[in-house]
């Protein structure tokens, strides 16, 4: 048995927790509120601040974990760097977690040290500094924060107008105490895909069929799996995905991130673990991205993934702030045949915060994703206050 020490306990941690349980390893999970959903089904809990180094290292030496397992961005990853060291497991590495915490980081790293195919990029750390890299980027463009979440603090910017917007926006969803946005040119793109990548402590690297999804302002709203992607693409974003992967090292399951256009694939973004997008593998397959994540990190053999057909994941989301709420409709949602849904079991909600997924698996992709949707909206938040 190991001792895995979870830093995020939202639900992805949560799944992942409860496929480290299936396999007899101990869980504690961190985050810095209490009753987080990993919280609910980990061994033991701890409520602090990630950015806070000395109180990671406290963490740390109370618990003397085997494996560290980042499931945020908000986390102070020199310490990380001082915990690998020492000879813990830090997922993927120390160094692939500090590069993929921060945009910035990442993109350099895909886009000069690895030369794949990004969209045009500049950086900006206040907002006349974000004008001109607006300007040299060219209108229309997508400003995000260079380390957030969920696609928080993301907006497309259509005229220099909305300069000063963008960047109060980017500050409000910005992680962690570094002040920099990043600008990327808007690409007209086809689909956006997350292809899930499992790299292993041995064996090959393996892949999810690419799950298609939808975002909302940056925020995942809904996917699926097959994404109609021409072979030749999906061939071509398995080697980009490997050549990323293979540079950051480490084991571990890996959410990459692509646009298709047409005739080509442009990488976007990269998550050194679960992605959320790829909630739809709860059904859509035997062995979930959570249990893929969980197994590579064990160097337990995966020795095949079974799909169950097309399938389709659909968010709930809450409308408002609150501490008394009721999640209700689960028992309509469920009389509809070959879904499933999952509530995450957040003590608070805010608006636009998911606090359930519906799933569900049909004969086709258009199918499924209509069936998740109507599950979805069977499923309600009714606030007492």
């Amino acid at each position: 048995m190991k001792t895995i020490l979870l830093l995020g306990s939202g639900e992805l941690g949560k799944e992942f927790t409860i496929s480290a349980k299936r396999l007899g390893q101990k869980v504690v999970a961190v985050d810095n509120y209490a009753g987080a959903p990993a919280m609910q089904v980990a061994d033991a809990f701890e409520v602090i601040n990630m950015l806070e180094g000395p109180q990671l290292k406290k963490v740390v030496a109370k618990h003397k974990p085997d494996i560290i397992v980042p499931e945020v961005e908000a986390i102070r990853t020199e310490m990380l760097q001082k915990f690998e060291k020492t000879g813990i497991f830090v997922v993927p590495t120390a160094e692939a977690t500090h590069l993929t915490m921060n945009r910035d980081a990442i993109r350099d790293l895909v886009s000069s040290e690895l030369g794949l195919r990004t969209a045009q990029f500049a950086y900006a750390s206040n907002a006349d500094e974000l004008s001109l890299a607006a300007q040299g980027v060219g209108y229309p463009c997508v400003v995000k924060p260079v380390m957030s979440s969920s696609g928080k603090g993301q907006t497309v910017v259509s005229s220099p107008k909305s300069i000063k917007s963008a960047w109060r926006t980017a500050c409000q969803g910005m992680r962690g105490d570094n002040a920099k946005v990043i600008v990327e040119e808007f690409i007209k793109f086809e689909m956006e895909i997350t292809l899930l990548t499992i790299k292993q402590k041995k064996g090959p690297t393996l892949f999810v069929d690419p799950i298609g999804h939808i975002q909302v302002d940056g925020d995942y709203r809904e996917s699926w799996v097959p994404a109609n992607v021409p072979p030749s693409l999906i061939s071509k974003a398995k080697k980009m995905a490997k050549k990323v992967t293979d540079r950051l090292g480490g084991a571990g399951l890996f959410g990459v991130e692509f646009f298709i256009t047409k005739d080509d694939v442009i990488f976007s973004e990269l998550s050194p673990r679960p992605h959320d997008t790829g909630m739809v593998t709860l059904i859509s397959q035997d062995l979930s991205e959570f249990d893929l994540h969980c197994r590579a990190i064990l160097g337990l053999p995966i020795a095949k993934i079974n799909s169950r057909g097309p399938a389709a994941s659909a968010v709930v989301l809450a409308s408002r702030n609150s501490q008394s709420f009721e999640i209700k409709g689960v028992e309509d949602a469920l009389h509809i045949k070959n879904t499933d849904i999952r509530v995450f079991g957040k003590p608070t909600t805010r608006k636009n915060r998911r606090m359930a997924v519906a799933l569900a698996t049909d004969s086709t992709v258009v199918k499924a994703r209509r069936r998740a949707r109507k599950a979805a909206s069977l499923v309600k938040i009714s606030y007492s206050k």
